[in-house]
């Protein structure tokens, strides 16, 4: 028998039919064969996707610690939003006297005199009138008593007495006990709070100050961070808002004090008592108390005119209603010609819009705002010319020929011969 029947043929792997290869059932070394298309169970993770999740978690934390942060420091931020409009007010005046020779330190800390000393004494008036009224009114108490008594008896034909009054509030004596206890306790957190306000206060004119006295440097520095095309912008920006506050506020200032040696001088001819405070109270609450700063301002010293003598109380609403129309029209005018003048739906509507953001610091410092705002829009947007158009102001056409007939009527009576109106002025 020959050797090729005596040994079979040995044939590799490679040479075998793909039917009869081995594979992993036979115990074959070969390698796991592809996935099907749509066989997800057997793909991998995308490399990309744990790094997506890692940065999407990251940034959900640091918004939650800005928000935080945020939180956290907005009273800082409202205290130094309000040091700043400030700032704008006093720089002027500090500017003048550094322009004079005056050093920036020692020029802002007598404007702080100066503002001090104003504050301290419209709050001085103010009290020595809280007083005098409280004392007065404490003194006349029983005799009020006694007339509202006989007032309730001979309308409601009741029997009430004085007497009757004094046991029934003793009896309710625990009730009182128990409101004066709660008035005790919450003498703490007045303590507080009253506390808090001064520092608040304190760090608001430490800021100023500094706002204040160190405008330069605080221009270079912000100007630094930006290339050279925007610091012109910046310090644009800044003389502005420095303008239209410092402005604003110096003219309400004049027409604060011009109000009150108005109002001062009548309330002295009427014999009004305490004629300087309420002259003070109705100049600096008139004008920078918008809207309904006057009506507040002419309902206090109407009150007290009441106290006297009726009468007095007529002429002092005559004299508040004429002096605001002379305000009006001859004063506010001329006085805020060369600052800024601000509409009173704009300044309602920012009074609102602050009180709603800020609360009560906003309604103080929306006006400034408002009237830097206008200062910006003036600047910075383009207006045009506006064709006449009946469609504008249909009353103007009516006007023009009332004003004819009566341009024409005056030139008949005087003996004149009526003359063409030239077409411009139709």
């Amino acid at each position: 028998m020959s050797s090729s029947a005596e040994t079979p043929d040995l044939m590799s792997d490679e040479d075998l039919p793909a039917s009869t290869a081995p594979g992993p059932r036979d115990g074959g070394d070969t390698a796991d064969p592809q996935p099907r298309r749509g066989d997800w169970s057997s793909r991998s993770m995308p490399r990309w996707l744990p790094r997506a999740m890692l940065l999407a978690l990251v940034c959900v934390g640091l918004f939650q610690l800005a928000d935080w942060a945020f939180h956290q420091l907005i009273n800082l931020l409202v205290m130094l939003l309000v040091a700043f409009f400030l700032s704008l007010a006093m720089e002027p005046a500090v500017d003048r006297m550094a322009a004079r020779g005056v050093r920036r330190g020692l020029g802002t800390f007598l404007v702080f005199i100066g503002v001090g000393l104003a504050v301290a004494g419209f709050v001085t008036a103010l009290g020595t009138l809280l007083v005098d009224q409280v004392t007065q009114v404490a003194g006349k108490l029983p005799q009020m008593l006694h007339d509202l008594i006989d007032w309730i008896n001979h309308t409601f034909h009741t029997e009430l007495s004085l007497d009757q009054l004094q046991h029934q509030v003793l009896k309710d004596s625990g009730t009182i006990e128990k409101y004066a206890q709660q008035a005790a306790d919450n003498v703490w957190g007045v303590t507080g709070t009253v506390v808090g306000g001064l520092f608040q206060a304190f760090t608001v004119g430490l800021f100023t100050f500094y706002f204040t006295a160190e405008g330069p440097r605080v221009r270079r520095t912000v100007c630094s961070m930006l290339p050279p095309t925007k610091q012109a912008e910046v310090l644009r920006a800044w003389e502005i808002a420095l303008a239209k506050t410092g402005g604003y506020l110096y003219s309400r200032a004049v027409l604060a004090l011009v109000s009150s040696l108005g109002h001062w001088a009548f309330f002295e001819i009427i014999g009004l008592p305490y004629a300087a405070a309420l002259a003070v109270w109705v100049g600096v609450m008139s004008q920078f108390v918008p809207t309904i700063g006057t009506y507040l301002a002419g309902a206090l010293p109407v009150l007290v005119a009441l106290t006297g003598r009726p009468v007095d109380a007529l002429w002092v609403l005559v004299f508040v209603t004429v002096y605001q129309q002379i305000e009006n029209y001859l004063l506010h005018p001329r006085i805020t010609a060369k600052t800024v003048d601000v509409h009173p739906a704009v300044a309602f509507g920012a009074v609102i819009a602050g009180a709603a953001l800020l609360g009560a610091v906003g309604a103080l410092i929306a006006i400034p705002a408002a009237a830097t705002l206008q200062g910006f829009v003036g600047t910075y947007v383009r207006r045009y010319e506006v064709e006449d158009d009946p469609r504008i102001d249909r009353g103007e056409e009516r006007r023009s020929r009332r004003r004819e007939a009566v341009r024409r009527l005056r030139q008949m009576v005087s003996g004149g011969e009526p003359t063409e109106t030239p077409r411009s002025d139709r």
